[in-house]
């Protein structure tokens, strides 16, 4: 569960920290460290995105709803991940 919440602080950096420090036979960590990694770098590419649209405007919009949909899909698996199961975030592919 700290994988992902650990993103809201420090984007790539804690879940990175999460799957690095993770016993091997901890399946449900290293699976959530990367779920919330893949996430996040999807996060990052949107918000790359959005920041280059900001200069025909679009971008203004975009940015609010890029970071609100990372802050409630983050919590979310926070407290899936908390019940012990492995969260996917939805419409994120397995890069890592």
């Amino acid at each position: 569960a700290l994988a992902h919440a650990s993103a809201l602080i420090a984007s790539f950096l804690g879940p990175i920290l999460f799957l690095v420090l993770a016993d091997d036979d901890d399946e449900l960590v290293k699976q959530n460290a990367k779920n919330a990694l893949n996430f996040q770098i999807i996060i990052f590419v949107l918000l790359t995105i959005s920041g280059l649209l900001t200069i025909v405007l679009i971008g203004l919009l975009l940015l609010p709803i890029v970071l609100l949909i990372d802050l409630i899909l983050v919590l979310i698996a926070t407290l899936k991940a908390k019940d012990g199961n492995i969260y996917k975030y939805p419409y994120t592919p397995s890069i890592i």
